[in-house]
């Protein structure tokens, strides 16, 4: 059970509800008895190793519940990736400050730390509970049906494509938009929530899930231009070749690599505009624009799922709960059980950490530029409902009188 003190640190890249976590783990774990104090992180594990805490328990509950509301992470995050000589530097600290509980907010690499740290724990016959609580946009964490962040972050993706797409129509061209997601289309394949008419855009999405080839991608912009008069296109950060590498990698003289020595796929607009003069010089067409929507997907104010904000508080004090009534550490995770039905459930850490989701061929069109019905059916329940575009009917089309043809 959870005893003692209490450590809670959000480590990885933020969400609009990350912080809905941070006070469900807070306020839960105060109400429990033999919870001493309950210590916040600065940015994450670095802070831990730098003693950098804040005292939550001096928070007062109005304030938790208005940061709750707050975008992006309040403790500050990190990215830093543990390896099992930093996770000893860790758990030195932990014990020093005599912290019984630890609670990470996190995706694949910050749940993998909880796993080394469980190991050095159990090995030190130390009793310290290390409970993950899942966070990420790009909806990759296994086990989960969904992860917290990612149905605020589709509903920006798709709100977004729905107002590129009406641009589209009024100053016809090509537009491309690259979303972020690593190696999960999750968040690309939420371009397509809003749209409504036939002809409604994003005309083509191209996930990572499927290799891609660009002399199809060309063919298929082409092909969608000359049939509709323009063409609204969304791409995720990590599509690829059929060998594996990265699209950007073949396009780009130099690409940037992270601290970790993985190619730079998110920060960073190389991509879009790379597409944008490949199709300029490969099709013809004059009128291409290109933007990577980077950052603004991950901690938008005006963009929140109400599914999202309510799941990502539950998941945080689901967590208090389990660290006090289950005698082992895990991850929360979220399970579909109903339409729309959520449970929780605490899983093995190592069911999690380090691990990657995709998505399943089912929400995939067969084309491999598209998605599927059964995608919709998955995502329109946690993004909620979406702001409605209305066109005015082409039936009042005024018959021409001079007969002049039509200006391209």
């Amino acid at each position: 059970m959870a005893h003692g003190k209490v450590l809670i640190a959000q480590g990885g890249g933020p969400t609009a509800v990350i912080n809905e976590s941070l006070a469900g783990a807070v306020l839960e774990a105060r109400r429990q008895p033999g919870v001493e104090r309950v210590y916040g992180a600065r940015h994450g594990v670095r802070g831990i190793v730098n003693e950098d805490f804040l005292d939550l328990t001096r928070e007062t509950e109005d304030n938790l519940n208005l940061v709750a509301q707050t975008p992006c992470s309040a403790l500050g995050s990190t990215r830093d990736k543990p390896d099992i000589k930093y996770c000893q530097d860790i758990f030195k600290v932990l014990k020093a400050h005599g912290i019984g509980t630890f609670f990470y907010i996190g995706g694949n690499d910050s749940s993998d730390t909880l796993r080394i740290l469980s190991e050095e724990a159990r090995k030190a016959k130390y009793p310290l509970r290390c409970i993950h609580i899942p966070k990420t946009i790009d909806n990759d964490l296994t086990v989960n049906d969904h992860t917290p962040g990612y149905p605020s972050a589709a509903r920006f993706v798709a709100s977004a494509f729905a107002g590129a797409d009406l641009d589209n129509r009024a100053l016809t061209g090509i537009y491309v938009g690259v979303v972020m997601g690593r190696h999960a289309g999750f968040l690309t394949a939420a371009s397509a929530l809003a749209r409504r008419y036939h002809d409604d855009g994003p005309h083509l999405v191209y996930l990572p899930e499927r290799n891609f080839d660009m002399k199809t991608f060309l063919r298929d912009v082409k092909a969608t231009y000359d049939r509709l008069g323009r063409c609204v296109v969304a791409v995720s950060e990590g599509v690829h070749d059929k060998s594996g590498t990265p699209i950007i990698v073949q396009l780009a003289k130099q690409v940037e690599k992270d601290a970790h020595g993985n190619v730079q796929l998110s920060g960073t607009g190389a991509l879009a505009d790379l597409l944008t003069e490949a199709i300029k010089s490969g099709t013809g067409i004059k009128r291409v624009r290109g933007d990577t929507f980077g950052y603004l997907q991950r901690s938008f104010l005006g963009c929140v799922s109400e599914i999202d904000r309510r799941e990502a508080r539950e998941v945080g004090a689901k967590a208090a709960q389990f660290a006090r009534f289950a005698d082992t550490d895990g991850s929360v995770t979220i399970h579909r059980i109903g339409n729309y039905v959520v449970d929780y459930k605490l899983s093995p850490l190592n069911a999690v950490a380090g691990k990657t989701k995709v998505m399943a061929d089912e929400l995939i069109a067969k084309t491999g530029n598209d998605v599927t019905e059964a995608f919709f059916a998955y995502a329109r329940p946690l993004v909620g409902p979406l702001p409605v575009a209305q066109r005015l009917s082409a039936e009042n089309t005024v018959a021409k009188i001079l007969g002049k043809t039509k200006k391209k």
